[in-house]
């Protein structure tokens, strides 16, 4: 088991996802930093918690749940919505276009 340092991992998410808010940064560092790791890097450890987060609290994949559809169906459904929302937060703040901010609210 593995563990990550929350400034490795701050530095990480801010290098890899420069549009990510400052606030979530400090959110999914503390989160990939207070779980031991099974053979997962830093990029992956990251990767899965930011997946996690988005798909519960920002997509409506637990009510997809909730009414019984299939878990693999509901996350094919809902992972565009995270798929955009992750492109932006690689992108630089001031360089979020319009188009890719409006397809959030799109999908």
């Amino acid at each position: 088991m593995r563990t990550f340092p929350v400034d490795a991992i701050e530095r990480h998410i801010r290098q890899n996802h420069p549009g990510c808010p400052d606030f979530a940064v400090a959110y999914f560092a503390l989160e990939v930093a207070q779980k031991e790791w099974r053979d997962a890097r830093l990029g992956k450890a990251v990767g899965i918690t930011m997946q996690n987060f988005l798909r519960h609290e920002m997509t409506d994949y637990d009510t997809l749940l909730l009414q019984g559809m299939d878990r693999l169906e509901a996350r094919a459904r809902v992972q565009p919505r995270i798929d955009v929302m992750l492109r932006v937060w690689r992108r630089r703040s001031g360089a979020v276009k319009t188009k890719q901010a409006q397809e959030v609210g799109d999908v």
